[in-house]
């Protein structure tokens, strides 16, 4: 297994940055964030023994655990802020890439003042109608002006979740509202793509992708994968 994870990550890396060439676009400017939720550890470490240096994880509790098994990465939050978790959220992650409304941003940047820190963040824009969470493209603007009167929140940019359906055209559709609403809002980060959708985001600009199973393999719980 472990073997193999490593495998997977040399060769993904490569697709990515045959993608990017082919895009016209530099290698070195797009990060490769591993999702790991519901991954073994002996998966995870492995990636990361083989170069992966950032590792998003959607639960707060499953991410402590993990984390701690773990040799050290930069620790991404990607899952949906519930309020009453983001003093957890703020101590076990380095940068928070979902936030989709002001009483979230509002507490993460409580929490980040109480522990001394400046924690980054993404305006978390939705683009598909079969997503529960995210700000609407047209609020997006006035979130990121609450967001940046956060002393202790450092917005860098947007994410977003494409949508599920299999239809290439819908899902470029939806990046491109993503990729216009970051530059309506500013920022350095645009984080779309997941597994199913990458290079579609790439040609959209990303900045950052967030993958699961094309990087682990199959999950071994339930859930959507990254």
């Amino acid at each position: 297994m472990s073997e193999g994870a490593a495998e997977r990550y040399h060769r993904l890396r490569g697709e990515i940055d045959r993608e990017l060439r082919g895009c016209g676009r530099d290698p070195g400017g797009v990060t490769l964030v591993g999702v790991g939720k519901g991954q073994p550890v002996e998966a995870l470490t492995a990636v990361i023994a083989a170069g992966l240096k950032d590792l998003g994880e959607n639960y707060l509790q499953e991410a402590r655990r993990t984390f701690a098994a773990v040799p050290p990465v930069r620790k991404h939050f990607v899952g949906h802020v519930q309020t009453n978790k983001a003093s957890g959220i703020a101590a076990a992650f380095d940068v928070v890439q979902s936030v989709d409304r002001p009483e979230a941003g509002v507490e993460l940047a409580k929490a980040a003042q109480r522990l001394g820190k400046r924690l980054p963040v993404l305006l978390q824009v939705n683009v598909s109608p079969t997503e529960r969470f995210g700000c609407a493209p047209a609020n997006a603007p006035r979130l990121a002006e609450t967001l940046r009167g956060l002393a202790s929140l450092r917005l860098e940019g947007v994410m977003a979740i494409g949508p599920l359906d299999a239809d290439r055209a819908d899902i470029e559709r939806a990046f491109e509202l993503a990729a216009k609403t970051l530059a309506s809002v500013g920022g350095s980060t645009l984080s779309i793509g997941m597994s199913g959708d990458w290079r579609e985001a790439l040609r959209a600009g990303s900045t950052m992708l967030r993958i699961g199973e094309a990087l682990f393999g199959p999950r071994q719980v339930k859930g959507r994968q990254a």
